[in-house]
């Protein structure tokens, strides 16, 4: 790559139409080698996200592409990748959608982090409609802010965030597998984003900060980190997300149908 991926922070509005969406995205991931040139005809025709409209077929092929095209090495780890468990195909998910929208990132490392501090550590649609005010553009009117809201709240639903889609809405810490914590660790390696390996807004939205993230990190097969006083060493084992694709995941690339499923 002559330049490094880096993480979107212009705000948009591309979550309006298109949540979290975790098996569609294992569907994207399971044709990535067919190229970024298949118009969306082709991915309707081909079934790629099974009996949907070419309406939405188009929606989904323009989100997945904004959410892993942009990411080289990754795609390429994510399409050879075919025993994932869902514990960790739903938090790619989630750090993916961090990675591609500003407003989600900063809802879910910031606003549910704040709010699971809380003596009652819950949410509820009108509250996250006011963050949306204070956050969101000036230009959107209160409808773009309640369908803004809505998505962010079912996409962290779907990520494990947030434990029911009806208010009062208890929040949780989901599990991180160390599959997908090492994964992520060689894309923010090789992405630029605001923050550092051990302290960014993709860590601080799943509770891993500090000596617990740093406890995990040295129990990873793909690294060798240590920390002596202010001193850390990473220890990477792989030169890239994509070498450590090839060490690790072996060759075989995610199997899919190719007719009406």
């Amino acid at each position: 790559m002559s330049e490094r991926p880096r993480e979107e922070t212009q705000v948009h509005t591309r979550l309006m139409k298109c949540a979290l969406e975790v098996e569609d995205s294992r569907a994207f991931w399971a044709r990535a080698d067919m190229g970024d040139s298949v118009s969306p005809v082709a991915a309707f025709e081909g079934y790629w996200f099974g009996a949907r409209s070419l309406p939405r077929v188009q929606v989904l092929l323009s989100n997945m592409r904004a959410r892993y095209q942009m990411y080289p090495n990754a795609l390429y780890a994510l399409h050879r990748w075919p025993h994932m468990t869902p514990e960790t195909r739903r938090m790619i998910c989630h750090w993916h959608l961090q990675l591609s929208d500003p407003l989600y990132r900063l809802f879910t490392s910031t606003y549910l982090v704040d709010r699971r501090g809380h003596i009652r550590p819950t949410v509820t649609r009108d509250l996250v409609v006011s963050w949306m005010g204070q956050h969101g553009p000036a230009r959107w009117t209160m409808p773009s802010r309640i369908q803004f809201a809505s998505k962010l709240l079912s996409s962290a639903y779907s990520a494990g965030l947030v434990t029911s889609n009806r208010d009062p809405r208890p929040l949780a810490v989901p599990r991180t597998t160390d599959d997908a914590l090492e994964y992520m660790m060689y894309l923010l390696r090789e992405t630029q984003f605001a923050g550092s390996l051990l302290d960014n807004p993709y860590w601080r939205s799943v509770g891993l900060q500090g000596r617990e993230l740093e406890d995990r990190l040295r129990a990873l097969s793909g690294l060798a980190f240590r920390r002596q006083g202010d001193l850390v060493d990473t220890g990477w084992r792989y030169a890239s997300l994509r070498d450590w694709a090839d060490g690790t995941l072996g060759g075989e690339a995610i199997q899919v149908s190719r007719g009406n499923p």
